[in-house]
């Protein structure tokens, strides 16, 4: 009867997961790492950033025989993610139930069903709900290990391994959790888990580095897009306040992952000495990550790279919540109310909260990138005019590239190279990374528009416009949008190394 019970609740919470993420997935490709996903599924190569570095291998491989399926890349990527969501819950509701029952598993289910941010990574085309999953799995099978059930070493160890190909990030998070738990277990069977771990790694990372083009390429374009974005704001290379800072950004986020369940956290429990391995064992669990994030490196837009620790905070809201239904002086209707209230307003922040995650925001992405699209072909030709986009997570020259195939787009700024500067040149939803680029061919230039709504970008798209001398930029209004273009002469300014005066 209790597996029956079982069953049947991690039915009901993935086919509400499934629900969800399916009637509000998305339509187009998200943001600028999902344009990178789909352009892999084609070709992979990280020096051009298909995917960027480091690869996300087996990602893009799983995205590859998804896309055999649906025969459309954000479909296919979507696809992974509502299935990644579904087995992401049923393993949050299997060790919530061995660590705290079977109330606290249906808590912890909920939790993750209600999530916001948890919400929109099951809707789009990104790897890090599959992370949480990889998380939520390997933090299983190390808890079994952990409890001495020595079978579960090889699992948790090719677990671990598999998802260090799809997220290379998750070894370091995860690995400290994977040799916590075999510090009980045999001296042989431990080092046969080490050894299954290595050739798991093994096995993917040698045809990755091949398909990169040899181990040198691939460690150079590593080593680029270290040095261009995450090197600049570790311990190391900036102040102890931008730690700080992403210590209050990671509370902030954490706020906004779980909404009105991030108050369970300041429930007062009492002390149960049977509750200390599992407490023991959860720090090990997101100690690692909590420090790679505060130390290292954390953007707000990449809030998602938080989902690697979701499984475990959702286990103890889970048992929180439990705990205070069962000791509620409240009225049984109040108690029931009450979570309902709650679920609903993290529902509102799902589909209205102005941040990037929100339903709402998405849709309204989706409808600019449509009519921006619309427009440019209705104003400029391909034969004649040469996009220019920029390095934006949003409507950047990545959207504009995929989505007007036709055109021949670059991408400002350039990029620094081993001893020289290049350039990200798209078309026919292909790239290149080039030093030179001739130009002669095109008569005019367009800026491909940023995210009107921001701020940031158009103040960004005021210092462009401000390179050009004045009267070379030429404004034209198009569907309510406005559009910057030029002479393809002028564009020398933007780029002085890759296009000759």
């Amino acid at each position: 009867m209790k597996k029956f019970r079982q069953a049947r609740d991690s039915a009901i919470l993935i086919a509400a997961t499934a629900l969800t993420r399916f009637a509000f997935r998305s339509h187009f490709l998200y943001d600028i790492d999902s344009v990178n996903f789909a352009l892999a599924l084609r070709r992979f190569d990280p020096v051009v950033h298909q995917p960027h570095p480091p690869g996300y291998f087996l990602y893009v491989r799983l995205g590859m025989l998804s896309n055999a399926i649906f025969h459309d890349a954000n479909t296919a990527l979507v696809a992974i993610s509502i299935l990644a969501s579904c087995g992401t819950v049923a393993v949050i509701y299997l060790l919530a139930s061995d660590w705290f029952g079977r109330a606290a598993a249906i808590f912890a289910g909920l939790v993750f069903v209600c999530s916001p941010l948890a919400w929109f990574h099951g809707t789009v085309a990104l790897t890090y709900i599959v992370e949480a999953f990889f998380s939520a799995l390997i933090g299983y099978f190390c808890w079994c290990v952990y409890r001495r059930a020595n079978c579960f070493i090889l699992p948790a160890a090719a677990a671990l391994g598999l998802a260090a190909g799809f997220r290379q990030s998750s070894l370091v998070v995860l690995a400290p959790l994977f040799f916590f738990s075999l510090r009980r277990a045999p001296r042989r069977l431990a080092l046969l888990g080490i050894a299954v771990l290595v050739l798991v790694l093994i096995a993917w990372f040698i045809p990755m580095v091949h398909a990169s083009g040899g181990m040198i390429t691939y460690a150079s374009s590593l080593w680029s897009l270290w040095r261009l974005v995450p090197s600049r704001q570790t311990i190391f290379t900036s102040s102890v306040w931008t730690s700080v800072a992403r210590l209050c950004l990671i509370l902030g986020i954490y706020a906004l992952c779980f909404g009105c369940a991030a108050l369970l956290v300041l429930r007062a429990t009492t002390a149960n000495s049977q509750l200390d391995g599992i407490k023991t064992f959860t720090w090990i669990w997101l100690s690692p990550g909590l420090l790679f994030f505060t130390f290292v490196f954390l953007k707000f837009v990449n809030s998602g790279y938080l989902l690697v620790l979701l499984p475990p905070a959702c286990l103890w809201l889970g048992f929180w919540a439990a705990d205070w239904y069962r000791q509620s002086p409240l009225p049984s209707i109040a108690r029931i109310a009450l979570p309902g209230a709650a679920a609903a307003i993290n529902f509102a922040i799902f589909f209205r909260a102005p941040l990037y995650f929100s339903y709402e925001e998405v849709r309204r992405s989706q409808q600019e990138l449509t009519a921006t699209v619309a427009s440019v072909r209705q104003i400029a030709r391909p034969r004649e005019t040469l996009i220019v986009g920029f390095d934006s997570h949003f409507l950047g020259y990545r959207h504009a590239g995929y989505y007007l195939p036709e055109y021949m787009t670059m991408q400002f700024p350039e990029v620094p190279l081993a001893s020289s500067t290049g350039v990200f040149v798209m078309q026919n939803q292909d790239t290149r990374l080039v030093s030179r680029v001739s130009v002669s061919s095109f008569r005019n230039f367009i800026l491909f528009p940023l995210p009107s709504s921001d701020r940031e970008y158009r103040q960004y798209l005021q210092g462009v416009r401000a390179r050009f001398p004045p009267g070379t930029l030429r404004v034209t209004v198009q569907n309510g949008q406005e559009f910057l273009t030029g002479p393809v002469s002028a564009l020398p300014v933007l780029f002085p190394n890759a296009l000759a005066p």
